[in-house]
């Protein structure tokens, strides 16, 4: 027989433990994916805002340029969500705790 061991490091081993902020680690997961969340949808706004937008015909153009515009739109997105600038994810992680308590 083999010896299966686990290769994965998403386990929980202290599901009691805290992080500097005081919140236990299953809510550290719930904000982790409210910021997701909000990244997501803003990245697909401003994937929306951009498709109408030509390339500049100087300097650029092609298919290289649309998948850098949506990946550029994607680590704006993601900043915009890490910088609490919209509040989508302060919104959706009061909803995911909301949720769990009931």
């Amino acid at each position: 027989m083999t010896n299966i061991q686990a290769t994965s490091t998403n386990f929980i081993t202290d599901p009691g433990g805290t992080d500097k902020n005081g919140r236990t680690r299953s809510e550290e997961q719930i904000r982790q994916t409210a910021v997701e969340f909000e990244a997501f949808f803003l990245s697909q706004v401003l994937n929306s805002m951009s498709a109408g937008l030509e390339a500049d015909k100087t300097f650029g153009g092609g298919e290289s340029e649309k998948m850098f515009r949506s990946m550029l739109n994607d680590e704006h997105a993601k900043s915009m969500s890490r910088n609490n600038s919209v509040g989508i994810a302060d919104a959706v992680y009061r909803e995911m705790l909301a949720l769990q308590e009931v």
